[in-house]
């Protein structure tokens, strides 16, 4: 199973980190390939709530469904794919460091990122992604450092 883990540490503590990941409508806001992220219905966020979104991969628009599997605040929270051309998972680790937050991502596929586009593909794709990954991570950070410093916020 092709596996993508990378890991930042946020200046904001593990509960207001937390809170702002559980979100689905926050996702496009720190992910440049999450275009399009919603709830399916209204309520409290919790264990089967279920999210739709868009996310672009390589150029190509991939629809997907997915269930909140784990909701363990402030430390974990994951989701599973039940609807999407790729099967995946997404576990958010949280852990206090220092006077932060580091947080990790891990994104699980049953074949690989790769397998709209074909096997071969799979090696580029998760290159690619796991950079998106890191980006992604840094702009998570950039968001709620600024939201943290801001007088409003």
């Amino acid at each position: 199973m092709p596996t993508i883990e990378e890991s930042i540490v946020i200046a904001a503590p593990p509960e207001e980190v937390y809170d702002y990941l559980l979100d689905p409508t926050h996702l496009p806001e720190f992910s440049g390939s999450i275009t399009r992220a919603e709830p399916e219905s209204p309520g409290p966020v919790q264990v089967g709530s279920r999210f739709r979104g868009t996310t672009k991969v390589l150029g190509r628009n991939v629809e997907w469904v997915a269930e909140l599997t784990e909701n363990d605040r402030p430390r974990r929270q994951a989701i599973k794919s039940v609807e999407s051309k790729i099967d995946f998972s997404g576990t958010y680790t949280l852990e206090p460091e220092g006077a932060g937050t580091r947080v990790t991502y891990r994104l699980e596929t049953a074949k690989g990122l790769g397998g709209m586009f074909g096997s071969l593909a799979d090696a580029l794709v998760n290159k690619t992604y796991a950079r998106q990954v890191r980006a992604d991570l840094a702009t998570l950070a950039e968001i709620l450092t600024e939201h943290r410093e801001s007088p409003a916020g």
